[in-house]
C-alpha cells in the first residue's frame, strides 16, 4: 500500500494546471505538494485522471489492456494470440491477468481520495463560480467508477445480500489506516451510489469528453442500477441520455474507430493518449496488430457472431499464424497499418452502450417491448445492418434480451468489459448455454490477490472456491 501513496504523489506533479493530458512532467520532485487552493487542486485532480488512463510513467503512455482485453477474453472473444491464458478458458486463479486490475483500482481510488480530502477541506471563496463542487464531483466520479469496477471483478455483486462485496477505501492510505476489512456488497452498493449521485448532481454539464460531465455520471449510474437490479430506474435515466444529452450515435461506427477518436460526437467519456502515444513501440493498438512482443487477437467465437454482419469486414482480420483459429482483432487498428493517436484512444463510455442498456433495462423492468425494439434496431442500423429477421422473430422477452446481449457483444467488446457484464446479467442456464466453460457462478468473479491478505489481513475471507 506504500506504493500506492507514491504513485498518487508522483502523479499530482506530472500535470499541468490547465489539465494538458499529454504534456510530459517538467519535474519529478514532489516533495511539499499539497492541495491549497484552487490551481493546486486541479494539479491533483489531473493526477486522479492519469490513474482513471493508468499512465505508465516510465513509457508515457495510457495502459488500457485491462480494460479492453481481459472481460473480452472471460466472455470468450478475446485471446492472447501465442497460446490461451486462464481467463480465456474461465480459471481465473490461472490467468496472468485476473490480479492486475486489482491494483490499478486502488491507484484510481487512493488519488481520488486524495483530492476529495485536500478540496473538501479549502473554504468555497478558494473557487470561482462552482468549480469547488465540480472538482469533487469529478474525484467522487473516479472513486465510484473504481469501486464499482472491484465489485463487478471481486465481489459478488449479482447478490445483495452476501458479505463479499468490495474493500471500501473513503481514506488517503497511509501506514496507519492500511489494515481494513471488506464491505458487504450492500454496503459497497450504498457507497457507490452515494458518490454517483453526488457526481450526477455536482458535475459541470458541459466538459471535453476525456473530463467528467453530469452525463458521464448518469451513464456509470446506468451500469450501476443495471447490475443492482433497479431496471425500471435504469430505463428512465437511459431515456434522459438519449434524449437530453449533446451526444449522438456515430452515422457509421467504423468512423468512430478509424477516423474519428474522441472526436466523435458519439463518445461520453474516453482516454486521451499521451503526447508520442503512437510513436511508442510497446503501444497497446501495435500488441493488436504485430508490432509489439504481445498479440491479442479476435478468437473463431467472435468471427462466428459477426458471421453475416458487415462489422466483421473491419472488425476481424487475418488468421493468427501463430495460433490458427484466432484472428487479428482490428477494432482499433487497420491491418497493415502502424498505431495512430486514434487507434491508441481508448472508450469508456459512449452513446451506443446507453441504448442498449436501455433496451435492456426496459425489457426487464416489463416495458414497452417496441420502445427496447426501436433501442436495439437502432444500433444495429448505425453498424450496418439491415436486415432485422432475428430481432423480429425474437417471441419471448428472453429472447430479445438474448438478442440484445448479442448485439452488446458485437458493439462493445473490446472496450471496457460490457460484453462481460452483459452475459452475466443472463439467466444462468443461459450463460452456462452460452459459455460452457462456466460451471458455477463463483467463476462470475476473480480471486482476491494474495498480496492484499499480506499486506491487509483484516480484509476477511477469499473469495469463494479460491485460495489466499
Amino acid at each position: 500500500m506504500k506504493k500506492i501513496v507514491l504513485l498518487f504523489i508522483l502523479f499530482l506533479t506530472v500535470t499541468s494546471c490547465n489539465k494538458e493530458l499529454g504534456k510530459l512532467p517538467d519535474n519529478a520532485k514532489v516533495e511539499g505538494n499539497t492541495i491549497l487552493d484552487q490551481h493546486t487542486s486541479e494539479i491533483a485532480l489531473n493526477g486522479v485522471y492519469y490513474r482513471f488512463a493508468n499512465v505508465d510513467a516510465g513509457s508515457n503512455t495510457t495502459t488500457w489492456r485491462d480494460h479492453e482485453v481481459l472481460p473480452g477474453m472471460c466472455a470468450g472473444f478475446l485471446g492472447y494470440g501465442y497460446g490461451a491464458d486462464g481467463a480465456e478458458e474461465n480459471d481465473n486463479a490461472g490467468s496472468g491477468y485476473t490480479s492486475l486490475p486489482w491494483t490499478q483500482l486502488y491507484n484510481l481510488i487512493n488519488a481520488a481520495n486524495g483530492v476529495i480530502k485536500g478540496v473538501g477541506a479549502l473554504s468555497d471563496n478558494a473557487f470561482t463560480n462552482n468549480r469547488k463542487q465540480e472538482i469533487l464531483a469529478e474525484a467522487r466520479f473516479m472513486r465510484a467508477y473504481g469501486h464499482f469496477k472491484l465489485l463487478s471483478l471481486y465481489g459478488e455483486w449479482y447478490d445483495k445480500s452476501s458479505a463479499y462485496g468490495a474493500l471500501l477505501r473513503t481514506d488517503f492510505v497511509t501506514t496507519s489506516n492500511v489494515l481494513k476489512a471488506r464491505s458487504t456488497v450492500q454496503e459497497s452498493y450504498d457507497l457507490i451510489m452515494e458518490d454517483i449521485n453526488y457526481a450526477e448532481a455536482n458535475a459541470a454539464a458541459e466538459m471535453a469528453n476525456y473530463y467528467v460531465s453530469k452525463w458521464a455520471a448518469k451513464a456509470l449510474k446506468l451500469r450501476i442500477l443495471m447490475s443492482y437490479g433497479d431496471y425500471a430506474d435504469a430505463a428512465t435515466l437511459a431515456n434522459e441520455i438519449i434524449t437530453g444529452s449533446p451526444y449522438q450515435l456515430e452515422a457509421n461506427v467504423k468512423d468512430l474507430f478509424y477516423s474519428k477518436g474522441l472526436a466523435s460526437k458519439e463518445v461520453i467519456l474516453g482516454i486521451q493518449p499521451q503526447q508520442n502515444q503512437s510513436s511508442y513501440y510497446y503501444n497497446l493498438s501495435s500488441q493488436y496488430y504485430p508490432g509489439a512482443s504481445a498479440l491479442f487477437v479476435a478468437k473463431q467465437a467472435l468471427k462466428d457472431l459477426l458471421a453475416g454482419d458487415p462489422r466483421q469486414g473491419w472488425l476481424i482480420g487475418s488468421e493468427n499464424a501463430y495460433l490458427p483459429g484466432t484472428y487479428y482483432f482490428l477494432k482499433y487498428i487497420a491491418e497493415g497499418t502502424k498505431a495512430t493517436t486514434i487507434s491508441e484512444t481508448a472508450y469508456a463510455f459512449r452513446l451506443t452502450e446507453v441504448y442498449l442498456l436501455g433496451a435492456e433495462a426496459i425489457l426487464r423492468a416489463g416495458g414497452d417491448r417496441q420502445a427496447a425494439v426501436t433501442l436495439l434496431k437502432t444500433v444495429m442500423q448505425h453498424a450496418g445492418i439491415t436486415d432485422y429477421t432475428a430481432v423480429d422473430n425474437a417471441v419471448t422477452t428472453d429472447d430479445l434480451l438474448l438478442q440484445v446481449y448479442y448485439e452488446t457483444a458485437k458493439s462493445l467488446t473490446g472496450e471496457d468489459g460490457q460484453e462481460w457484464m452483459a452475459l452475466l446479467r443472463l439467466p444462468f442456464a443461459t450463460v452456462q448455454q452460452l459459455r460452457p466453460l462456466i460451471k458455477d457462478k463463483l467463476q462470475y468473479i476473480f480471486p482476491v490477490p494474495h498480496n492484499e491478505f499480506l499486506q491487509n489481513p483484516l480484509f476477511g475471507e477469499q473469495n469463494k472456491g479460491y485460495q489466499k
